[in-house]
């Protein structure tokens, strides 16, 4: 490889990464342009979240597949946002994807909000808390009658409270 051409290549994967950084990815930066009602700093966020918590909720990770106890939940109740309480899903409204995380064709009213999200070059619908902006997951088009939606959640995003009886 001539120095010309290798010069070449390494300016044009420092420009693609340069436009990687300058595009809204983390909830950080989506948080302080949105306005959230709840909205902490990182070392604040990191107090209050688990690890794994925080990398779901605060940096838009993604759990591992079959690994939430929340996968297996059948029980009558609300499904909350694990950053700040809010109720975020019925537990009527919950389905077996096969995906290996817990999936709803529906939201509680006013619950969530979305977003584009191009992190894997195609265009997704990201989905995220509204108070507080934790990333949940995202909406695929493939879900069950009524919605045909298909809201792929983290489950380490989500707390579970059983309906009391």
């Amino acid at each position: 490889m001539k120095r010309r051409n290798f010069l070449l290549s390494g300016a044009a994967l420092a420009s693609m990464g340069g436009l990687y950084l300058l595009k809204p990815s983390s909830m950080q930066a989506v948080a302080s342009e949105d306005g959230f009602e709840i909205s902490y700093n990182d070392d604040q966020w990191r107090d209050l979240l688990s690890a794994e918590q925080y990398a779901v909720l605060r940096t838009e990770a993604t759990e591992r597949a079959y690994t939430s106890p929340l996968l297996e939940e059948k029980r009558e109740g609300t499904y909350n946002c694990a950053g700040c309480a809010l109720p975020l899903y019925a537990s009527a409204t919950k389905f077996d994807s096969g995906t290996g995380w817990p999936s709803f064709y529906e939201a509680l009213p006013d619950a969530v909000g979305t977003r584009r999200d191009f992190k894997l070059f195609l265009p997704r619908t990201e989905v995220h808390c509204r108070r507080c902006g934790g990333h949940l997951g995202h909406i695929f088009n493939d879900g069950p009658e009524p919605t045909g939606l298909r809201h792929c959640i983290n489950g380490v995003a989500l707390t579970f409270e059983a309906k009391q009886v």
